[in-house]
């Protein structure tokens, strides 16, 4: 099984086309489960009207797929807690321009 580290390496390869941050940074990884033969990942979306959400959990499926040595790979769509800015890394505050705004 893949380390959490590793995995999260992966996440970060996944980035929704309109926004320049990856998912783990943006904060829309919620979780991640890592079992005997299974690994679950919660995710959410800024919005629930995002158009590339398919899309995105596909990609993070298939990325945590890649390394997961043959264990299920399940990507977890929820909306409790919901998303806010304050969940986004320093660096994804910087590549945005968010910077001045008190956090």
């Amino acid at each position: 099984m893949p380390t959490r580290e590793e995995i999260i390496e992966k996440l970060k390869t996944v980035f929704d086309p309109e926004i320049p941050v990856n998912v783990w940074d943006m904060g829309l990884i919620y979780d991640i489960i890592i079992g005997d033969k299974v690994i679950t990942i919660n995710m959410t979306f800024t919005s629930p009207t995002c158009p590339m959400m398919q899309e995105i959990l596909d990609q993070v499926k298939q990325v945590v797929s890649s390394i997961a040595n043959g264990a299920d790979v399940n990507v977890n769509l929820v909306w409790e807690p919901a998303w806010d800015l304050s969940r986004m890394s320093d660096a994804a505050r910087i590549e945005l321009d968010l910077t001045n705004m008190g956090w």
